[in-house]
């Protein structure tokens, strides 16, 4: 181009192999591997997992509890701001996850378990079949009590009780941990509409949220209907006022009357000047 001897490179020299489809397979690592990422890291923070203090949401997302608890408590100086991750802020991330308080979580409880052969190694594995938990098998938790079993261990007991503390629960009440079907997570997200219909959060806890707008609810209408009535009783104090001089008792029910219904045709005459 520069007389420099170059050359301008074309297409197929840059080029070398076609895009393609990624395969089935190469699907599922990358599903796999992201999965495994879920498991072990908090995505509020990127930090690994306290597995002595782990929380889950309505839709079965796993946090430390810590990071629920600084996302809680209001930042008042910018300079204890958490850090960015990711270029993002991780408040703006927690806004959207919909936990408003500590009863919008439930804290999880994992058996550890060391199998035979590993030195003494543990592992967090389901009480009931002794399988690993992670992303190779699929778990669930119970509310309220928060135990973690793996799914088809559940399936095969099928006990109304939890197997390690005896607490009910019910069917409702068995939240998968990461689900990664979308059938799976609208059920959870009816659930968590029929709680609040309820009243209740998902740690099946009163939500307070609800009994605030409630209350409010009550106030206000309580408020409309006091100044309703106020109006009312202003109206009658008005005609009262201007019969209270006449001493017939008839003559003051007649004028009474007469007041009212000319109060009551200029009233009329306003509404049709403002039609």
């Amino acid at each position: 181009m520069g007389n420099d001897g170059g050359s301008i490179p074309k297409r197929r020299e840059l080029v070398k192999e076609a895009a393609r489809t990624p395969t089935v397979s190469e699907l599922k690592a990358t599903a796999l591997e992201s999965l495994g990422h879920a498991w072990n890291h908090d995505p509020l923070t990127s930090q690994k997992f306290d597995m002595e203090n782990i929380v889950s949401d309505w839709r079965g997302r796993l946090y430390n509890y810590e990071s629920i608890l600084n996302a809680l408590m209001p930042n008042e100086d910018a300079d204890d701001a958490p850090p960015l991750v990711n270029g993002e802020s991780p408040e703006l991330r927690f806004s959207a996850t919909g936990i408003k308080s500590l009863r919008d979580v439930v804290k999880l409880k994992f058996k550890r378990y060391a199998p035979p052969g590993t030195k003494g190694k543990e592992i967090w594995a389901c009480p009931v079949s002794l399988k690993e938990l992670g992303p190779s098998t699929k778990a669930v938790y119970l509310v309220p009590c928060g135990h973690v079993f793996a799914e088809a261990a559940m399936k095969q007991i099928q006990e109304e009780p939890c197997p390690e503390c005896s607490e009910p629960f019910q069917a409702r009440d068995v939240i998968p941990i990461l689900p990664t079907e979308s059938a799976e997570v609208e059920k959870l997200a009816a659930r968590l509409e029929e709680l609040k219909a309820s009243g209740l959060s998902h740690s099946l806890k009163k939500d307070k949220s609800a009994s605030k707008k409630k209350r409010k609810a009550g106030e206000q209408n309580g408020e409309d209907g006091a100044e309703k009535k106020k109006g009312t009783k202003s109206k009658g104090d008005a005609i009262a006022s201007r019969v209270s001089g006449i001493n017939n008792p008839m003559t003051a029910s007649l004028t009474a009357k007469v007041l009212a219904e000319q109060e009551e045709r200029n009233k009329r005459r306003k509404l049709a000047a403002l039609a």
